[in-house]
C-alpha cells in the first residue's frame, strides 16, 4: 500500500483538501477553478493520487476513495456505536483522576469522553467540540478548548493557533483517533490540518493511546498522524491482520482488544 507522507507536494494535499471539502467528489473543471489552475494540472495531480490509492477516477471527475473519513462526525458517532462504546469503556478506564489528557475530534474519541464523566479533576485539552461539551462542569474537571479555524466536517478547531495551545501544556495522555494504518508509514489521517496536530500532540504527550474500531486498519489515508512506533497502545475492538499484528508488536506498541 502507497501512502502520501507528511512531505506530499503542495499540490496533492490542497487538492484532497478540496476536494474533502466539497464533498468527497467533483468535476475536473470545477476542481481547476477551486484550486485556480488549469485542467491538466488537476488532471495530472489526481492521477499521481491515485496511484497512491487515495482517489478514484472517473470520466470528467473525481471522488476521495475512503469516503468514511470525510463523513461529518456528527454522522459518524451512528456508525458501530456499540463497537465504538466498547474501545471508549476500556480506554477510559485506562486514564487516572487528576490526569492532563488531550482528546482529539474522533467520533471514537467522542464516545471516550462521555466515559470519563465519571472522572475527577481531569484536564481536559481538546480541540473537538464534543469532548469539550461532554466534559466542561463535571466533577471538577476544566477543560481547554483550543483557538483556531473551526473546522465543520470535524467539529473542531485546527490550524497554527490550535498547535501553539496544545504545546503549552504537559500531557500525561493523548487520546488519538485515526482514519487508516499502513505497516510502513503508520496512523493515517485523512486531512492535513488534523495530522499537523496529531504529530504534535504525539510529541508532547508522555503515553498515546489510538482508540480506532478494526475497519481502519487497511484502510488508506493521505496523511501520516505518526509513526507506529510512537504509539504505546491500540485498543480497537476485535484482532488485527497477522502483519498489522506483528509489526505493531515489533514496535512495542501495547494491544487491546475489546471484543463483544
Amino acid at each position: 500500500m502507497t501512502v502520501l507522507e507528511p512531505h506530499a507536494t503542495h499540490r496533492e494535499v490542497e487538492l484532497l483538501d478540496k476536494l474533502r471539502s466539497m464533498g468527497g467528489s467533483a468535476r475536473t473543471a470545477a476542481l481547476a477553478d477551486a484550486l485556480g489552475v488549469s485542467e491538466e494540472t488537476v488532471r495530472r495531480t489526481v492521477k499521481a493520487l491515485a496511484k497512491a490509492g487515495l482517489v478514484q477516477r472517473v470520466h470528467g471527475g473525481v471522488y476521495l476513495a475512503n469516503t468514511e473519513a470525510l463523513t461529518p462526525v456528527v454522522s459518524r458517532l451512528g456508525k458501530r456505536p456499540e463497537e465504538k462504546a466498547r474501545i471508549a469503556a476500556a480506554a477510559a478506564g485506562l486514564i487516572p483522576n487528576g490526569s492532563c489528557v488531550f482528546l482529539d475530534v474522533g467520533s471514537t474519541t467522542a464516545f471516550v469522553a462521555e466515559n470519563l464523566k465519571n472522572h475527577r479533576d481531569l484536564t481536559i485539552v481538546t480541540n473537538g467540540l464534543h469532548a469539550a461539551q461532554a466534559l466542561i462542569n463535571v466533577n471538577n474537571n476544566r477543560v481547554f478548548l483550543a483557538g483556531g479555524e473551526l473546522r465543520m466536517v470535524e467539529s473542531g478547531v485546527f490550524g497554527p493557533e490550535a498547535i501553539a495551545f496544545v504545546d503549552k501544556f504537559n500531557l500525561d495522555i493523548a487520546i488519538i483517533s485515526v482514519d487508516g494504518f499502513d505497516p510502513k508509514s503508520g496512523f493515517l489521517l485523512a486531512a492535513a490540518p488534523e495530522a499537523d496536530l496529531a504529530r504534535s500532540v504525539v510529541a508532547r504527550a508522555h503515553r498515546t493511546i489510538v482508540v480506532t474500531d478494526h475497519t481502519k486498519f487497511g484502510q488508506n489515508a493521505p496523511m501520516v498522524a505518526c509513526a507506529p512506533s510512537a504509539v504505546d497502545m491500540v485498543v480497537t475492538d476485535r484482532a488485527l491482520p497477522e502483519p498489522m499484528a506483528q509489526c505493531l508488536a515489533q514496535m512495542d506498541v501495547e494491544m487491546m482488544v475489546v471484543e463483544g
